[in-house]
């Protein structure tokens, strides 16, 4: 390595959780980029004599950690942030929530409504999403404009929706879009069947059959209430789960969302099964859902990931305030303090959520041949000091507006807390002419 190449960056925080060794943090040293890839990791004076001449970061209060990756979320919907609040999930969708997408839904409204939330998620820290949402081509381009990562799923519903008139559409939409940004490093897919009791057998063997051709996940709400396990109980005597089983849809692939209502039998069943679950407690909490058995699903073995769902359930894109929560409510529900560790938090928020996705090998930790995707937190401030361990401070103390510089391929999208290439005001500005139509619709519907 030369030591004035011109690409080669080297930052260099007080604390560096590199999440894999999970429990490790290591004090002063230093993290070297080039062309956009994690190079070395070393101690800074090492790090300092070897590259004399690159362009350094010095971090001196700060923690540096990977990227936060949002395991699940409905970028687009920033837009109805707050237009239905304190009602169960179904009440909230059917009567609130399907009748404005039946009549806003379009390319705009996710553009712009994906660009407030990637204003958002950047700002606290997020380079990479998982988003389910119609209009997928919309949430790329705006994704792309941000400088974030997305994973994007090809949404399937039985219902006709203004983006396809029937589930073969959308897989054919989808399968288009896949072959158009197959090449583009910040553009995933997932196939994303919207949850058991909205999607028939018919639909499901498709997307089996994509999943394994074409090697996709299968990002899917499932369990995500007891009304709706036991609406299927009702209809055709199987469990949400025992069904999608039936249907070859329980393994490696498959990213399962919420899964509050669980039995032993199919925790053992999806950790056999290398099945991931995504975990969003405060939609969850807010929407009166449920618990999910985090504590027990990690003691099975099952990778569990973070996902804040969407601004209309949660009602922010905040992961440092899920991470908390995640940890916070788990105690309770397992009765034991030591389930569910701030590292433990971190890791589902970063690598946990990456793994889900298939992403483990280029982001989600801090390791050498991985993509620089880095956050910096200032610790430095009233509300988390004094510093006894960092990652307890980050999970339990630390708000998202401590975050101060994000890098996505070693590219600084946010220097000292200031964003380096979007214009805030224009973005809010542009989100905010959704307001009035929005109303009207809810009026009219």
């Amino acid at each position: 390595m030369t030591a004035d190449h011109p690409h080669l960056r080297i930052l260099a925080p007080r604390w560096l959780i590199p999440i894999a060794p999970q429990d490790l943090v290591l004090e002063d040293h230093a993290v070297v980029i080039r062309d956009g890839e994690i190079d070395a990791i070393l101690p800074r004076d090492e790090a300092r004599a070897r590259f004399e001449t690159a362009e350094w970061t010095d971090l001196p209060e700060h923690a540096l950690i990977p990227g936060l990756v949002n395991g699940h979320t409905h970028a687009a919907m920033t837009l109805m942030r707050g237009i239905a609040g304190d009602l169960p999930l179904m009440t909230w969708l059917e009567d609130h929530i399907w009748p404005v997408e039946g009549q806003m839904l379009g390319m705009d409204f996710v553009r712009d409504g994906t660009m407030l939330a990637a204003l958002e998620m950047l700002r606290g820290g997020t380079t990479c999403m998982a988003d389910m949402y119609f209009f997928p081509e919309a949430a790329i381009e705006a994704t792309l404009e941000a400088g974030l990562r997305g994973v994007f799923g090809i949404v399937v519903i039985d219902a006709p929706n203004p983006w396809a008139a029937s589930p073969n559409e959308a897989l054919s939409k989808g399968i288009d879009l896949i072959d158009q940004w197959r090449d583009h490093p910040h553009v995933e897919f997932a196939l994303a069947p919207h949850a058991p009791y909205t999607v028939g057998d018919a639909a499901l063997k498709r997307v089996r059959t994509l999943s394994d051709q074409l090697d996709l996940p299968v990002h899917m709400h499932v369990h995500e209430t007891a009304h709706e396990v036991e609406q299927a109980i009702a209809a055709s005597g199987e469990r949400p789960l025992a069904r999608l089983d039936r249907l070859g849809l329980v393994n490696e692939h498959l990213v399962a969302v919420h899964m509050t209502q669980l039995e032993e039998t199919e925790i053992r069943q999806i950790a056999r099964a290398g099945t991931h679950v995504l975990h969003s407690p405060q939609s969850n909490l807010k929407l009166a859902s449920g618990f999910c058995p985090v504590a027990r699903l990690l003691d099975a073995g099952v990778n569990v990931g973070l996902g804040t769902d969407g601004a209309a359930s949660n009602n922010d894109l905040d992961m440092f305030d899920e991470m908390r929560t995640a940890a916070l409510i788990a105690k309770p529900l397992a009765e034991d303090a030591s389930v569910v560790s701030a590292h433990e938090a971190l890791h589902m928020a970063t690598l946990g959520s990456a793994r889900a996705f298939g992403l483990d090998d280029r982001i989600g930790s801090i390791e050498p041949g991985k993509r620089a995707d880095l956050v910096a937190v200032n610790l430095d401030e009233p509300e988390t000091q004094p510093v006894y361990d960092p990652v307890t401070t980050l999970v339990y103390s630390t708000s998202r507006r401590q975050v101060s510089h994000v890098w996505v391929d070693g590219k600084p999208l946010l220097s000292g807390g200031r964003l380096r290439h979007l214009d805030t005001r224009a973005i809010i500005e542009r989100a905010r002419t959704w307001h009035d139509p929005i109303v009207r619709a809810r009026t009219n519907r």
